[in-house]
């Protein structure tokens, strides 16, 4: 009986141990939010195929990506540009268009699913984001080579503070310089096969296009990427 309490602390304390160290790998955005794919209406959208064979460029669609907080979600009308009556109808099957030209004729928008969600308690700004040469690739992936656009990245605040510590002049709070590893020229932000397998690709030292490197891109930040609460909770 004299060993039950030195067994009983031992079994509680491996029971914390695998407790919390499941907590952290199950519990986490990484594990629960990654693959995220939902069912989006009509035949969805094929990115693969407007943004990677036509090669849409991001803001043809969402159109103020550089100067509001939200990536909009496009209009009815900006699909119905294209896929109106007679136009493209040799290419594209009717019935995988036609809820785009019921909605336009109803005067009524898509209800497109969103997959990437910031928590209400968080506040994600794309325009500061693009201006200060954050790639697409970098949060979203290789958008243009997905049928179905899916989750890649957890979007956990871990995540972030790894971001903003890397391109901090200071990073981590000590003394040695981020790498700035997560940005790229603002004019190529949104060139996702040129991030991937130009720029991205390259050791960080390596990366330089037309004299514009991660250390220039970093000094010319006009702040250093917050790391303190009310940068994104307010």
């Amino acid at each position: 009986m004299n060993a039950v309490p030195t067994v009983g602390a031992l079994v509680g304390a491996v029971g914390l141990v695998g407790v919390v160290a499941g907590g952290w790998y199950w519990l986490t955005p990484d594990f629960f939010e990654v693959g995220y794919q939902p069912t989006q209406p009509g035949s969805g959208f094929n990115h693969q195929i407007h943004a990677g064979m036509l090669g849409l460029d991001c803001r043809y669609c969402h159109t103020h990506v550089e100067e509001s907080g939200a990536a909009n979600v496009p209009s009815v009308a900006t699909c119905y540009g294209c896929h109106s009556e007679g136009k493209l109808d040799n290419r594209v099957k009717k019935e995988k268009i036609e809820f785009i030209r019921t909605a336009y004729a109803a005067d009524r928008t898509i209800e497109w699913r969103n997959i990437h969600v910031v928590p209400d308690y968080a506040h994600f700004s794309h325009d500061v984001h693009v201006n200060a040469g954050v790639s697409c690739y970098s949060c979203h992936g290789q958008i243009r080579g997905m049928p179905v656009v899916h989750q890649v990245k957890g979007l956990g605040m871990g995540w972030c503070l790894d971001c903003h510590r890397d391109s901090s002049l200071k990073a981590r709070g000590g003394n040695r310089e981020g790498t700035g590893s997560n940005l790229v020229p603002p004019e190529k932000v949104t060139d996702l096969i040129w991030a991937e397998q130009e720029w991205f690709s390259k050791p960080v030292e390596e990366r330089n296009f037309n004299g514009v490197t991660p250390a220039t891109l970093i000094e010319s930040l006009h702040r250093n990427p917050p790391q303190h609460c009310a940068a994104c909770h307010f």
